[in-house]
């Protein structure tokens, strides 16, 4: 059994995009190597030479660049004793450096993510920018939080003084937004925070990172309305840029409003009423012929305040309505619905107003609800709203200027549906977890969240240090766990009363508190928990070791069947079962589609067990991973192989 299928790395990022420009243009590569000259010509008049071409560029660009691409050696950890409902939660708090936990994420989250949203440094001169180590961020990022050096690289601050303020903050932000794309679905979107520092140079590299065509807007925030005096201007806003993975495949959604009325009533209720057809003049009769047809309106029978019945048919003496035409440029507008939707609607939710002397085909919009505003200025958006929330829950001032709950409780609204996998990789008090949570209990959904933060000190002096709070994970970890409880407690009293004050046929539908999950398991990043994949190449001793004993000292079973878990692109949340055949443990991830045995003395009635597993559990795909030298001589290994191949698994690896 040799180890083809598995090593240290995370997701060859580089090697991925290689390949698929390998699929592509199989003709500009020779023996594995790319000839530039064929690719341009093969390009044709798509690329451009000039040296004076618009783009966007800094010192330390192209590095940042190579180390979003540069796999990790690293893993994740899984700590229990921090975790909440470890065994059912779907939910994961992840400490580390986001950089790192963001290539390690990148095989079991691939495309699948809805959406991100993250607040980073707005590089104010006060907030923590650390510099990357291009040649091991791993070890970096160990040595920065005092896990292999006594004192630990201090976090530092970035000073207009350094020389390349924009600089650092553009090399700290470029890759991990590179990395953060590839998880997005396809139509996942992402929302950033920012604040005047940084807006423009945030725009640009997104736009290079996502597309200029996918901005999908900047929200302008009202999070200050005493207004902050900058010496010249009083300032009141942050902004929220606002983009999509695809434009063409993105949805969002709606969001309750609270102020509508309706002016109108039909048998099925309250509704207004809007044109049915598309004022955009980029859509017309030439471009969208199936969108341009008549409809036939009877101008005797008026049903009610000025509506009148409607038909796709014509009929005599009814009268002939097309869609408008645009005041200005006398383009020739489309019906916003297709001949066949607009025929199963007919006198239901479209029917023809009469206003003045002129018929319109209109929609009935019985939607209380309304398109997300590009400024937000309630209450519910400010910051000193987000720290009122904070200390709530904490009783005490602890974390400063953490993001209002209702301002990411309206992105996670429009952005995501009831299954939707939320991503902040800048989670901090983890206001996004609390809303995702909320969420949950309002509208029964299932979504989970994934928070990633570096475990940065808090300040010796400050209220939150003085209340048993180390770093600022431990924080977010306790949010969740007392926003989880109250708004747990919040649905059994609901559940209560709603139960008291209703009948069983008029009883709404209500979330079970049972079925709300305010869990979370935490993983924390360090190196690998394998020898082999942790090289020591400066320590002989070690290396003779390697041979002898797999695993690095301190770790254990449970360590390695996540980091295996990670290096197959499994997702982190999905159930391990365990079984015992002659006291060896065989783990059974995701219901059979991955086994692993790491004890030591392994004989073929392990694998024969495997074998019956598989008939059992029926996995679509099976793989099966041992301790390299976890078995009892070569010859059980050999028959172990054959048994296993015999059973219909072939793919058999040891590490």
């Amino acid at each position: 059994m040799k180890d083809t299928h598995l090593n240290g790395e995370s997701k060859d990022i580089l090697a991925e995009n290689i390949q698929q420009l390998k699929q592509l243009f199989p003709e500009v590569f020779a023996e594995d190597s790319i000839d530039f000259d064929k690719l341009k010509a093969v390009l044709g008049e798509y690329t451009d030479d000039d040296d004076e071409r618009y783009n966007f560029t800094w010192w330390g660009k192209s590095r940042a660049l190579r180390l979003a691409q540069t796999p990790s050696m690293g893993t994740l950890r899984p700590c229990k004793e921090e975790s909440k409902d470890w065994d059912t939660t779907e939910n994961l708090y992840i400490e580390g450096d986001n950089l790192e936990v963001l290539k390690l994420l990148q095989k079991s989250y691939h495309g699948k993510v809805k959406m991100i949203y993250i607040d980073p440094p707005y590089n104010t001169g006060n907030d923590f920018v650390y510099k990357d180590d291009y040649k091991d961020p791993l070890k970096n990022y160990l040595e920065m939080t005092g896990q292999v050096d006594e004192g630990g690289k201090k976090i530092g601050t970035n000073s207009e003084a350094s020389g390349r303020y924009h600089t650092n903050w553009l090399n700290m932000m470029y890759p991990r937004l590179r990395l953060a794309r590839n998880l997005l679905q396809d139509d996942g979107v992402i929302f950033i925070s920012i604040d005047d520092n940084e807006v423009n140079n945030l725009r640009k590299i997104c736009d290079e990172i996502f597309g200029e065509e996918n901005h999908l807007g900047t929200f302008i925030i009202k999070s200050t309305p005493n207004a902050r005096d900058y010496g010249h201007i009083g300032k009141m806003h942050e902004f929220a840029v606002f983009f999509a993975k695809n434009n063409e495949e993105t949805e969002t959604n709606l969001l309750p409003d609270e102020t509508k009325k309706f002016k109108y009533t039909d048998e099925r209720g309250s509704f207004n009423i809007h044109p049915l057809y598309n004022s955009n003049v980029a859509f017309t009769d030439k471009n969208r012929p199936n969108l341009f047809y008549l409809f036939y309106v009877n101008p005797q029978i008026n049903s009610y305040d000025e509506f009148y019945e409607i038909s796709l048919e014509p009929k005599s003496n009814w009268v002939e309505v097309f869609p408008p035409r645009s005041v200005k440029e006398n383009v020739q507008f489309v019906w916003r619905w297709g001949k066949p939707k607009s025929s199963e609607n007919l006198n239901k939710e479209i029917i023809a107003h009469k206003v003045g002397d002129e018929f319109r085909i209109v929609q009935k919009m019985r939607h209380s609800e309304k398109i997300i505003r590009s400024i937000l200025e309630d209450k519910g958006v400010t910051s000193r709203r987000g720290t009122a929330e904070v200390e709530g829950i904490f009783g005490n001032k602890i974390f400063s200027f953490p993001k209002p709950l209702g301002l990411i409780s309206s992105f996670v609204e429009i952005a995501t549906d009831e299954n939707s996998i939320v991503l902040d990789f800048f989670s901090g008090s983890c206001t996004s977890a609390h809303a995702v949570i909320r969420l949950n209990s309002n509208d029964r959904g299932k979504r989970k969240f994934i928070m990633v933060q570096l475990p940065e000190l808090v300040d010796k002096k400050s209220e939150a240090y003085k209340e048993g709070y180390n770093d600022i994970c431990d924080i977010g970890q306790e949010r969740i766990r007392r926003a989880g409880d109250q708004i747990k407690s919040k649905l059994i009293e609901h559940n209560k009363i709603q139960n008291q004050q209703s009948t069983f046929l008029t009883r709404e539908k209500v979330m079970s508190p049972n079925d709300l999950d305010i869990g979370f398991k935490v993983f924390k990043l360090d190196s690998s928990n394998l020898r082999k994949w942790n090289p020591d190449y400066d320590n002989v001793g070690a290396s003779l070791l390697d041979a002898i004993e797999n695993f690095v000292d301190g770790r254990d079973e449970l360590d390695v069947v996540y980091e295996i878990m990670l290096k197959y692109g499994i997702d982190l949340t999905f159930p391990i079962d365990e079984y015992e055949i002659g006291g060896k443990k065989i783990h059974s991830i995701c219901y059979g589609e991955l086994m692993i045995c790491l004890d030591n003395e392994i004989t073929t009635n392990v694998a024969n067990e495997i074998a019956r597993l598989k008939e059992d559990l029926k996995p679509e795909v099976i793989r099966v991973v041992f301790k390299d030298n976890g078995f009892q001589d070569d010859s059980v290994k050999t028959n172990t192989k054959e048994i296993l191949r015999n059973a219909g698994i072939d793919e058999i690896v040891s590490i």
